[in-house]
């Protein structure tokens, strides 16, 4: 049985809580000139609007929908008819809604702190899970969990964290370094075989002081260095 598009984000949180207790990743060679330590903050003039993408996402599986439509003969009727040809469970309104929501529950962090050397990295993001990865030999090992498998690997200059659960579902997170170093985007893509083309967000980081931005940061002894945003 597939999840409901209301399930889906209580199965993502039993998957984010899985991921966080893991500790071994994929071990990948390490890039050399690629560096994305530090503390960066995101930069929402230049990330996605989540609310535009999902339009889009809507528009291209109403032009697919139209394109089957004709191909078979038939007729598309009403605004929503395309978005609903597939029937309930495929590119039903709700199992593209629930993509969108679960994209956007995983990308919310406003800040994150990034440590790296040559042995392994860890992406502290406010508020949520980290993502780890370590670099040994260049050996790939997939960790398996009751929910699925995950691992991260270099894609070029790119750096990749792929989650694979049950029921087709699919969380893949890409970090790209701009040119300078000081900007970094994290495209995140989340696909199920609901619903037949991906949702796929881009948040844009900058790197920043955390002393000077108005956020706080404390040392701890499970998750190490930690920034929130101070309340006033």
């Amino acid at each position: 049985m597939k999840p409901s598009a209301k399930a889906l984000p209580a199965l993502l949180i039993l998957v984010l809580a899985a991921c966080g207790s893991q500790e071994q990743r994929l071990p990948v060679a390490s890039r050399t000139g690629v560096d994305f330590s530090g503390s960066w903050a995101l930069d929402y003039g230049q990330s996605d609007n989540i609310q535009v993408r999902l339009n889009g996402l809507v528009r291209e599986l109403q032009r697919e929908a139209e394109r089957r439509a004709q191909a078979a003969g038939g007729e598309l009727r009403g605004p929503g008819a395309a978005l609903m040809l597939g029937g309930p469970g495929t590119d039903s309104g709700a199992s593209v809604i629930g993509l969108a929501q679960m994209a956007d529950l995983v990308t919310k962090s406003q800040l994150l702190d990034i440590e790296q050397d040559t042995n392994q990295i860890r992406v502290r993001r406010e508020g949520d899970f980290a993502l780890d990865c370590d670099f040994h030999d260049g050996r790939p090992t997939v960790v398996e969990t009751p929910l699925g498998s995950e691992f991260c690997g270099w894609d070029g200059h790119q750096l990749m964290f792929v989650l694979a659960l049950p029921e087709g579902l699919s969380i893949r997170h890409r970090l790209t370094l701009g040119p300078d170093g000081e900007m970094l985007n994290i495209a995140t893509t989340v696909s199920s075989d609901r619903v037949s083309y991906p949702f796929t967000l881009n948040r844009v980081y900058r790197r920043m002081d955390p002393e000077a931005h108005g956020f706080s940061c404390e040392q701890t002894l499970t998750r190490g260095k930690v920034c929130t945003t101070e309340t006033p």
